[in-house]
């Protein structure tokens, strides 16, 4: 019941053709063309020139992701250390009561 059942390969059908053999053929060298030089493409759109103004808009606004990165990271290691700390008080809390009761008894 749970042997695998192997297929059979059915025999062909029709007409079997034997294998050709490949005769060699000559290789006859071609003319070769000189490469073509390729041409610098043109700049698809004008390069931005960097003035102060725009040097001082990017360093302002590089500041304030980092501010803003760095603002939601010390925010969510506050966020571990409370639950951590409320976590511990729990189980100091249940420890205690567990305790007790089991010395009323």
């Amino acid at each position: 019941m749970l042997r695998p059942k192997i297929p059979t390969n059915p025999a062909p059908t029709g007409r079997v053709t034997p294998s050709t053999v490949v005769t060699p053929t000559a290789i006859v060298p071609g003319t070769r063309t000189p490469p073509t030089v390729p041409s610098t493409p043109a700049p698809s759109r004008p390069a931005v020139p960097l003035t102060p103004g725009t040097v001082l808009a990017l360093v302002g606004g590089g500041t304030a992701a980092l501010l803003v990165v760095g603002a939601v990271l010390v925010s969510m290691l506050l966020a571990v250390a409370v639950t951590g700390a409320s976590v511990a008080l729990c189980a100091v809390v249940l420890r205690s009561l567990l305790a007790s009761e089991g010395k009323r008894r």
